[in-house]
């Protein structure tokens, strides 16, 4: 079966990071059939040391990174911002930096089934912010704005097909969503749940502060 570097990813992590959208929630998935890292043969018993502090943290990190389809240096600034502001709490400032990227929220309205995709459906030009035609991933949205599906991509397979998907999708609650329109207004900002999400953002921020 195939095998991306994608599956590799998570199975090196040891957790399903779902990158590759819908292919995670089926027996396809390669955590389901190799749950454990990738050169390791399944079974085979190896003396492993413990996780060091720096190793954890190291490791959360990438987990983090690799959800949001990040490179290093842009995951480096987003934690220099977050680190820089005085009176704000670092890890819910990065949590704020990272899912207020346009190919952030167009996956959180469940336009895309995975981020990578949602980063292509921004690249190309197919949402518009205010009125105005963006295609830039990293585009920070703000409260107030208002994001729609470009007038000429509303046929396009790409959304068309997603219809029943959004009817049923959970949005989240700094956002509202006319499924009709294919409109977004964002009323306020992500706020950190920590247990919704399951990274560790302050051992991220930790790993940088070293």
């Amino acid at each position: 079966m195939e095998q991306t570097a994608k599956c590799k990813i998570c199975r090196r992590a040891g957790e399903k990071l779902f990158l590759r959208g819908e292919r995670c929630f089926t027996p396809k998935c390669a955590m389901e059939r190799k749950p454990y890292t990738p050169g390791i043969v399944q079974n085979q018993r190896k003396h492993r040391s413990m996780q060091t502090e720096y190793g954890t943290q190291l490791r959360e990190k990438q987990k983090v990174r690799n959800v949001y389809c990040l490179s290093e240096k842009q995951f480096a600034k987003y934690v220099k911002d977050a680190t820089s502001r005085k009176g704000v709490n670092p890890a819910e400032r990065l949590y704020e930096n990272l899912e207020t990227r346009l190919d952030s929220v167009v996956f959180r309205l469940g336009l895309a089934d995975s981020r990578a995709h949602a980063r292509q459906i921004a690249t190309h030009g197919h949402v518009t912010v205010n009125g105005r035609r963006i295609d830039v991933p990293s585009y920070k949205v703000k409260k107030g704005d208002i994001l729609q599906v470009r007038e000429g991509s509303k046929t396009n397979t790409l959304f068309t097909s997603r219809t029943e998907k959004i009817k049923k999708h959970k949005f989240p609650t700094w956002v509202s969503f006319d499924s009709g329109k294919l409109e977004a207004t964002v009323k306020g900002v992500p706020v950190l749940d920590r247990n919704e999400f399951t990274f560790n953002l302050t051992s991220v921020i930790e790993f940088y502060s070293r």
